[in-house]
């Protein structure tokens, strides 16, 4: 008889398993046959990087409850492997699992450069703040060698185009040379999402990410070149990182943070059995008052996709977050408006054939 089989966490990756999408009529289920081979370790599951032939480059979105009307992702999947990680069910729209294959099988989009050009020069175009990391780390480990995000900001500085960065990566430091001119006319900005200060909690939540200390230090990096530096607590987890609130923000405050944001624990989609599984995984005695509290913040569900409640959730405990976010914020000068860029200096450059200008 074939028994069900325990998952265990692979080593440097943040789901437990490939579990299928919704899309799919199956579901895929670990198995012990008995035979346990000489008791080798799994190998370890190496990061594939394939090709998305996008047509276009920029995303627009119209959610009321989030402040950026358009965004650029140079890659789908990301290798940092956050369990929380929102994005994991687009993954699903590949035929791939929102699991372990978005973390390992990722797509660059190498046109993303000359397509950011040519939607720039279109006659239509109107300038608003540009997100570069909304849905995956854009300097996520495979940037270091393929500098995708940073041929997309050398095109933003040509146009003199407002960006706000989001990310959890020091890399980010490598491109100051392109962020530190566009920060002085008020054309750039970036946020670095801190979770956690505990190493060990970061490194089973976020296997591949660089470390608390190394983001804190990339905000003093940001800071002292000139490039307005924020932090965002996101997402804060009951019963696991949500009692950090507050030590997050004042080490960012004086790494020399300006601003700051959170969000709340979100699971929609194939997340909640990713996370669950996770959270048994990891913290087996605390899994389950850490769902209940979840489930205190959405009504008794899982999760609620209500603009203004799915970033913020509600009830008692939500709303103490809220205030506890509030009173630190103010109290540490976190204050500053978040994408508040200049639009109006945006000028597309001669292109190559373009009439001069005798003026």
């Amino acid at each position: 008889m074939v028994s069900s089989k325990q998952e265990f966490p692979r080593k440097g990756r943040g789901a437990v398993t490939n579990r299928t999408t919704r899309f799919e009529s199956f579901e895929r289920v670990a198995t012990d046959d008995g035979w346990d081979g000489d008791g080798e370790p799994l190998p370890p599951l190496r990061t594939v990087v394939g090709i998305d032939a996008a047509r276009r480059i920029i995303a627009t979105n119209e959610s009321p409850d989030i402040l950026f009307a358009q965004s650029i992702n140079p890659y789908r999947g990301c290798e940092h492997g956050c369990i929380y990680c929102f994005a994991r069910p687009t993954h699903a729209y590949y035929g791939l699992s929102p699991g372990l294959d978005f973390e390992t099988r990722l797509f660059q989009k190498p046109e993303a450069p000359s397509l950011l050009a040519q939607e720039l020069r279109k006659p239509r175009y109107r300038p608003s703040v540009i997100v570069l990391g909304a849905n995956t780390d854009p300097y996520q480990p495979i940037e270091r060698g393929l500098e995708l995000t940073r041929r997309i900001l050398q095109v933003l500085a040509e146009f003199r185009h407002p960006v706000a960065i989001v990310t959890k990566s020091p890399l980010v430091l490598r491109d100051l040379d392109i962020l530190a001119p566009m920060a002085e006319q008020n054309l750039a900005l970036v946020t670095l999402s801190v979770t956690t200060l505990d190493r060990s909690l970061a490194r089973k939540m976020e296997p591949r990410a660089a470390t608390p200390g190394r983001r804190l230090a990339a905000i003093r990096g940001l800071s002292e070149a000139g490039v307005p530096a924020g932090v965002l607590a996101a997402p804060m987890i009951p019963a696991l990182n949500d009692q950090e609130l507050e030590s997050i923000l004042a080490a960012a405050a004086e790494a020399g943070a300006t601003s700051a944001g959170y969000t709340l624990l979100r699971l929609p989609l194939e997340i909640r059995d990713l996370f669950v599984e996770w959270l048994e995984s990891h913290f087996p005695a605390r899994a389950a008052h850490v769902m209940s509290l979840v489930r205190d913040t959405r009504n008794g569900a899982d999760y609620d996709s209500r603009w203004g409640k799915r970033t913020r959730g509600t009830g008692v405990y939500a709303d103490l977050l809220e205030t506890r976010f509030r009173l630190s914020r103010r109290k540490l000068g976190l204050d500053r408006r978040r994408l508040d860029l200049d639009t109006a200096l945006f000028r597309p450059p001669p292109a190559k054939g373009d009439q001069l200008n005798l003026l």
